[in-house]
């Protein structure tokens, strides 16, 4: 879901990566029917393995809840957002999980992307 907001605030001027530590086989499917309720479509995505690569090659790092697993490199910028986890459940829990990753994502592309920024202006970051 992050990933999804990134891509859709930034409208591309950020270069987005997700993976994760131990994905899943598919995306959960109560994710994608919670952001096609924000107009955002993300059936198409599929899990990929967080690699050590994708981090180096990111400015920003964001993480939920990998702990250890996560590769780490110095200069890089982590946050580590706790949030509760939306696998296993149903719409009503995991929308207001969206609603905070969404409240967290318009602050960072704010941040990434001030107003009045040139075009080219981007960064790199992981959901």
């Amino acid at each position: 879901m992050a990933a999804a907001y990134l891509g859709h605030f930034s409208g591309g001027r950020i270069e987005v990566r997700s993976a994760g530590s131990a994905p899943g086989d598919a995306v959960n499917p109560v994710a994608v029917q919670a952001m096609a309720e924000e107009g955002i479509d993300m059936s198409a995505e599929q899990p990929k393995v967080l690699t050590d690569e994708a981090v180096q090659a990111s400015d920003v790092v964001i993480t939920m809840g990998c702990g250890d697993a996560c590769p780490f490199h110095p200069g890089k910028r982590y946050e580590d957002w706790a949030l509760e986890d939306p696998a296993g459940q149903g719409l009503e829990a995991v929308r207001p999980i969206r609603d905070e990753i969404r409240r967290r994502i318009e602050a960072l592309v704010a941040e990434l992307l001030p107003a009045g920024a040139p075009a080219g202006t981007e960064g790199a970051s992981r959901g």
